[in-house]
């Protein structure tokens, strides 16, 4: 038996098996995001009754969830079919989407430099607008929980902020058991206790503001994240360096097999 080697151009399997490679674990990844996603939904009873979406206040992390995941199922999805098929539309799409984001992200870093007091003005808003939904939706109070336990703060620049919530005003015409509190995230933790105590906020800001830190952070969420920065800018400096690789490494493998691709279509 002869065996005869062409010297036609081909598309190289090193580069196509590396790209779907590369894609197949966004692909599996976008579609567990998805997953995750209406199983949130389903556990708050929000595919039951779709009509609890526009009743939210706030912001719904299952809304991110879900459109990380249904956007990074479609790029993974075309940069595995692409390379697969040797499809050069699909290959395109994935390319010029990758480089978007790339220059997305880049000027979304210069803009967030530039215009910070624009920048921390809106984060600042944000913060209080899920404040006053705290209690609308329990994936919103469990990250605004995570937030300020990790971060030893309170509210967004002070702990009154809190006053926005119907819960936790302290408005004389509507009380409730937290009335004129602040959720339990907020305290300082007793080493001495075990378990969280969850009514440690009631009553804290019916007592004068100076006896409040000896209980509960006194600083906002906002300047905490201030204080952050700056410590760890390395660390943010390195993610996004890590993240710009992969993006640039993508864009590298889906250009390299577009080309081999049509060296191929001219050669035919």
């Amino acid at each position: 038996m002869y065996y005869y080697r062409y010297a036609n151009a081909e598309v190289s399997c090193c580069y196509k098996y590396l790209m779907f490679s590369y894609n197949i674990i966004f692909w599996l990844a976008g579609a567990a995001f998805i997953a995750a996603g209406f199983w949130a939904w389903s556990e708050k009873g929000v595919l039951l009754d779709l009509t609890q979406v526009t009743r939210q206040h706030g912001f719904d992390p299952v809304w991110l969830v879900l459109f990380v995941g249904a956007f990074t199922f479609t790029l993974g999805f075309a940069g595995c079919v692409g390379a697969l098929r040797e499809n050069i539309c699909l290959l395109k799409f994935f390319s010029g989407v990758i480089g978007l984001i790339f220059f997305l992200e880049l000027t979304a870093a210069v803009l967030a430099v530039v215009f910070q007091s624009q920048v921390k003005a809106w984060i600042n808003e944000f913060f209080l607008q899920n404040i006053r939904a705290y209690r609308d939706d329990i994936d919103l109070q469990n990250i605004i929980d995570s937030l300020q336990t990790g971060n030893k703060c309170c509210g967004a620049q002070e702990p009154d902020d809190w006053n926005l919530n119907i819960y936790f005003s302290c408005n004389e015409t509507r009380r409730s058991r937290e009335w004129c509190g602040v959720p339990f995230s907020c305290c300082i933790p007793d080493p001495a206790e075990s378990v969280m105590n969850t009514q440690c906020g009631y009553d804290v800001r019916t007592k004068r503001p100076q006896e409040w830190a000896s209980q509960i952070y006194t600083k906002g969420c906002i300047a905490s994240l201030e204080d952050w920065l700056p410590q760890n800018l390395y660390t943010v400096a390195i993610v996004f360096i890590i993240i710009s690789v992969l993006q640039m490494v993508g864009i590298y493998l889906a250009r390299t097999l577009i080309a081999d691709i049509e060296k191929v279509k001219l050669r035919y």
